[in-house]
C-alpha cells in the first residue's frame, strides 16, 4: 500500500466548499486519474458483456457455428477476468484516495487549529472540532472514493447509448433522453438531504461539546450531586440528535427509493420496446437478449449516480464546516518581522509592569484575574500595548518561540512520559539532560522513578494526582527552555515542602533567562529576584518580598491571606 501524505498537505482552496473538494481532487490528481481509468475499464467490461452474449446467440447458437460460439464464449471469459482484476485494482486505488483525502483534511484542520491557538476555543466548540476530525473527514473521503465508480458509470452509460443507437435508434434515444430525465427527477430530493444533513452535523457538534464537558467535570458533578441532572440534559440532547438523524435517514431513503424506481422504469421501457421490435422482426433474438442485458446493466450505473449525488451532498456539507474553520483568522495574529536581540526588556503598558531580562520576577495581584490578564497580554493571547526590547509585541517575529505562558489548564498528552514532556524545541535539541534538570526543578523525579520516562501516559494524565500533573506541566514548560517563561500559580496544587523545593530551584534553573511567576505564595515570592504587587490592574508597589511585607500593608494582607488559606 502506498504511504499516506506525511509532509506539508499544501494550501487548500477555502473560498467555497466545492472549491475545497476540487482542490483535494487536484492535489490527488494521479490517484483520482488512476481510479477513474480503472473505474472505466471495470464498468466497460460489464457493459460489453451483453453484446458478447447477444453475438454468441446470433452467430453461435442460431447459426450453429461452434467456432463462433467458442470465440464469443472466450470473449465473455476475458471480459470477466478484466472485470475482476480491474475491480480489485479500482477498489484499492479508491480506498487510497479516500484515506488520502481524509488524512489531508485532518492535516489542514490540525494545522489551522495550531494556528488559531488560544482563539480556537472561543471561535469553535470542542464538539465541532471533534465532529470535523471524525465524521466530516469521512464524508469528504467518500467524495473522492465515489469518483472512480462515478466516472466509470458515466462512460458506461454513454457507450451503452451509442451501442443502442447503432442497433436501434429508438432504443438509443430512449436511453439518451431517459437518463437526464431520471437525474432531473431525483434532483429535488437532494436539497432536503443537504439541509437535514447540515442540521444533523450541527447537533452532533453540540452534543460532542457537552459530552466532553460532562466527562471533564464528572468528578465535580458527582461531588455536588449534579450528575443525574446533567445526564438527563445529555439524554434529552441525544434524542434531538436521534430525531435529526431519523430525518436524514428519511431523506436518504427517499433518494435510495428513487435510485431503484426511476432506473427500473427505464429498464422496463427499454425491455418492452425491444420485445416489440423483436416481434416485428426488427431485432434478432440475440439482440433482444443483449438489449435486456443492457437494460438490467443500466440499473447499476444509474443507481451509482444517485449514490454519488448523496455522497457529494454530504461531502459538500462537511467541506462547508472545514472551510468555515479554515477561513478563521487568529484574534491576535503573530506574524511580525522584527527580531530583537534577546533577552530583552518586556513592558506591559496597561499595568505598568516592567520585566527586566534575565530576572526572576514574581507578580502578586490582589485579584487573580489581574495577574491572568497581564499574563495573557505578555504572551499575546489578549490585546494590549506590550513591548519587547522596545518593539511592539505584535511586530516581533516568532512570539510563540520566544515567550511561553504555562497555565494549570494545560493538558498532558497521551503517549510515553518522555514524549509528553519533551515537546519544546529546546528539549528536542538537548535531549534527556535538559529534561532531567527540568524534572528536578519541578520536584518531579519521584513521578519518573515510579513510572519511567518510557511509561505510558493516559489521555490528560488521568492516572496522576492533581499535584503530580502540575509538577509534570511545570517540567514540560521548563524543558521547552524559552527566552521568556510566564508561569501562573505553578505550585497551587502541591504541598508546602514540595513548593519550597520548587521555589528554591526555579531561580537557579532559569539563570540568564527571563521568568515571570504570577503567584501569591510566600514561599515563591521570597525566592524571587524582584516582586511586583498589582492592585486593580496596576502596579502599585515593587521590590523584595520581605521589604514589601514591611512597607506595603496591602501586599502583606494579600500574602497573609494566602498563608492563612494554605494552613490546614
Amino acid at each position: 500500500m502506498k504511504p499516506l501524505p506525511v509532509e506539508d498537505p499544501g494550501t487548500p482552496d477555502q473560498r467555497t466548499p466545492a472549491r475545497y473538494l476540487l482542490w483535494l481532487a487536484r492535489v490527488q490528481r494521479r490517484g483520482v486519474a488512476w481510479g477513474g481509468l480503472l473505474g472505466v475499464v471495470w464498468m466497460l467490461s460489464q457493459a460489453l458483456m451483453p453484446a458478447a452474449v447477444g453475438r454468441a446467440i446470433d452467430q453461435g447458437v442460431a447459426a450453429k457455428d461452434t467456432r463462433a460460439l467458442l470465440a464469443w464464449t472466450g470473449a465473455m471469459v476475458a471480459l470477466g477476468v478484466v472485470q475482476a482484476l480491474s475491480g480489485v485494482a479500482r477498489h484499492r486505488v479508491a480506498v487510497f484516495n479516500w484515506l488520502s483525502a481524509a488524512y489531508r483534511t485532518v492535516q489542514v484542520v490540525t494545522r489551522q487549529s495550531t494556528r488559531l491557538g488560544a482563539s480556537l476555543h472561543r471561535r469553535l466548540s470542542a464538539g465541532e472540532v471533534v465532529s470535523v476530525g471524525i465524521s466530516d473527514v469521512a464524508h469528504i473521503g467518500d467524495a473522492l472514493d465515489i469518483l472512480a465508480r462515478g466516472t466509470g458509470s458515466v462512460v458506461a452509460v454513454v457507450v451503452v447509448a451509442i451501442i443502442l443507437l447503432a442497433a436501434s435508434p429508438p432504443l438509443g434515444l430512449i436511453v439518451l433522453v431517459g437518463v437526464p430525465l431520471i437525474l432531473l427527477a431525483a434532483a429535488p430530493l437532494l436539497r432536503p438531504l443537504r439541509e437535514r444533513e447540515h442540521r444533523h452535523r450541527e447537533l452532533i457538534g453540540e452534543l460532542n461539546t457537552h459530552a466532553t464537558d460532562l466527562v471533564a467535570g464528572l468528578r465535580v458533578l458527582r461531588g455536588v450531586g449534579g450528575e443525574k441532572l446533567f445526564a438527563g440534559r445529555y439524554r434529552a440532547e441525544s434524542q434531538r440528535v436521534r430525531r435529526a438523524g431519523v430525518d436524514v435517514a428519511r431523506a436518504e431513503s427517499m433518494l435510495s427509493g428513487a435510485e431503484i424506481l426511476l432506473p427500473g422504469l427505464l429498464v422496463a421501457l427499454v425491455t418492452w420496446v425491444g420485445a416489440r421490435f423483436t416481434a416485428d422482426g426488427t431485432l434478432s433474438v440475440g439482440q433482444l437478449v443483449a438489449f435486456y442485458g443492457y437494460a438490467v446493466f443500466l440499473i447499476q450505473p444509474l443507481k451509482m449516480f444517485g449514490e454519488a449525488a448523496g455522497k457529494f451532498t454530504k461531502a459538500h456539507v462537511s467541506a462547508a464546516r472545514v472551510v468555515r474553520m479554515l477561513a478563521m483568522d487568529p484574534e491576535l495574529p503573530c506574524a511580525g518581522t522584527a527580531r530583537p536581540d534577546g533577552p530583552a526588556e518586556l513592558v506591559d503598558v496597561a499595568s505598568g509592569l516592567v520585566v527586566r531580562p534575565g530576572v526572576f520576577t514574581a507578580v502578586a495581584a490582589a485579584e487573580p484575574r489581574d495577574a491572568q490578564a497581564i499574563a495573557d497580554r505578555l504572551g499575546r493571547y489578549a490585546d494590549g500595548e506590550v513591548t519587547y526590547g522596545g518593539v511592539p509585541l505584535a511586530d516581533v517575529a516568532g512570539i510563540r518561540e520566544r515567550i511561553l505562558v504555562a497555565v494549570n489548564e494545560d493538558r498532558l498528552f497521551s503517549g510515553t512520559l518522555r514524549d509528553s514532556l519533551a515537546t519544546g524545541t529546546g528539549a528536542q535539541a538537548s535531549g534527556d539532560d535538559l529534561l532531567g534538570r527540568a524534572l528536578r526543578t519541578a520536584s518531579a523525579e519521584d513521578i519518573v522513578a515510579a513510572s519511567g520516562l518510557d511509561g505510558h501516559v493516559a489521555e490528560a494524565g488521568r492516572e496522576f494526582s492533581g499535584g503530580q500533573r502540575q509538577r509534570l506541566r511545570l517540567a514540560r514548560a521548563l524543558a521547552a527552555d524559552h527566552e521568556v517563561l510566564v508561569l501562573i500559580e505553578p505550585t497551587s496544587a502541591v504541598d508546602a515542602h514540595t513548593e519550597a523545593r520548587i521555589a528554591g530551584r526555579l531561580g537557579p534553573a532559569r539563570a540568564g533567562r527571563t521568568t515571570v511567576v504570577c503567584t501569591t505564595s510566600p514561599l515563591v515570592l521570597d525566592r524571587a529576584d524582584h516582586v511586583v504587587f498589582v492592585e486593580r490592574g496596576r502596579v502599585v508597589a515593587e521590590g523584595a518580598h520581605r521589604d514589601l511585607l514591611d512597607t506595603e500593608p496591602r501586599y502583606a494582607a494579600t500574602v497573609t491571606r494566602e498563608e492563612a488559606a494554605a494552613r490546614p
